[in-house]
């Protein structure tokens, strides 16, 4: 199989929805430029088998964070649980539980742990499962950003109104996009077979891949946040899916509304997820052709096909300067992506 996948990060090139990036600076020059803060939806029982944590962490990822866990507890890492993975260069606030059945909760406060700050503690009946997250919410400082401040500003308006493209982030495909480079081995069959949890981070990131080409189609027609004929749409905050209906009037309303979001394939093999038809299966037919085996590779591997939003609503969106620098405050659901976001103000150098 022979494709001309992209040099370096495969978002680097992708589509621009509002104009392009107005400025340029320093993103992440230290961790604390970057904060996130996990927003579970529920909080802690007050009782039950589970420690439950919620730690602030600086320079560490939730894999280092979890085996640290575990060993302070003396229990194996999969006593541990959590909801979604956080970089390793930002300020994070995650949630843990620490499964500990007739046991009394450690001295949280020995951990010797560099960048490693227990906030709270409670008890809780079940393990925090990977998933079991609403959003996340982040705190963002662009260092010595230049370039046409009112301009900026324009766009920020724009994002609050209009959303930003739902592409899948750098971090999905390894370091340069070398993921992409492995899935072609993956897929060709070359090499040693992946064990099970890389070869879903493959997998991932082959659908992601996929996708961002067809939004990106999308994007630069124009059309990426309006009703097409053919098109799946999502119902907001769901994954209730309902195929374009002409006769439907209230369609363009909603969609402009952002009550509704236009989809895009998350390919795999045939399941109940709705198929587009009219101009929209052409489209993605058209754009999806070159890939044809990374699609069939996903079928063989038993991914069940699946369809995404392909607009991402951005929510209490604001923006404050300080000095050279830009701080931007913005909340996200579960399985979205801040650089996309950013990659519509701002250019990184």
């Amino acid at each position: 199989m022979s494709l001309a996948l992209p040099d370096g990060d495969p978002t680097r090139t992708l589509a621009h929805a509002h104009g392009g990036p107005p400025l340029a600076g320093r993103i992440r020059a230290v961790p604390g430029d970057f904060e996130v803060d996990e927003i579970l939806g529920y909080g802690a029982s007050g009782a039950g088998e589970h420690a439950w944590l919620r730690i602030r962490k600086t320079g560490r990822n939730t894999h280092d964070l979890a085996r640290l866990l575990a060993r302070h507890a003396g229990v194996p890492q999969v006593a541990v649980g959590y909801a979604g993975l956080k970089d390793r260069q930002a300020v994070t606030t995650q949630h843990f539980t620490v499964h500990l059945p007739g046991r009394p909760d450690p001295d949280w406060s020995g951990l010797d742990a560099e960048g490693v700050e227990v906030l709270e503690t409670s008890r809780h009946e079940r393990k925090i499962r990977r998933g079991a997250l609403r959003g996340n919410a982040f705190t963002i400082r662009i260092r010595d950003a230049a370039g046409d401040r009112a301009l900026a500003e324009s766009v920020v308006a724009t994002i609050v109104g209009k959303g930003v493209p739902n592409y899948f982030g750098p971090q999905r495909f390894g370091r340069d996009g070398a993921n992409l480079q492995r899935v072609v081995r993956l897929f060709g069959g070359a090499g040693r077979r992946p064990g099970r949890e890389q070869r879903g981070l493959l997998l991932s990131a082959a659908r992601a891949q996929l996708f961002n080409s067809v939004l990106a189609e999308r994007v630069g027609r124009g059309d990426w946040n309006l009703p097409v004929p053919g098109d799946v749409f999502l119902l907001a905050g769901s994954q209730c899916q309902f195929a374009f209906d002409p006769d439907d009037g209230s369609i363009p309303e909603r969609v402009a509304a952002m009550r509704i979001h236009p989809s895009g394939p998350l390919p795999g093999r045939s399941c109940r997820s709705l198929e587009p038809d009219d101009q929209v299966g052409e489209l993605e037919r058209a754009v999806l052709a070159p890939w044809h085996a990374w699609v069939d590779g996903l079928a063989r591997f038993g991914l069940d096909a699946d369809r995404r939003a392909l607009r991402l609503v951005v929510e209490g969106l604001s923006s404050e300067w300080s000095g050279a620098d830009l701080l931007l405050r913005f909340s996200l659901p579960a399985g979205t992506y801040a650089t996309t976001v950013l990659r519509e103000l701002v250019s990184e150098r």
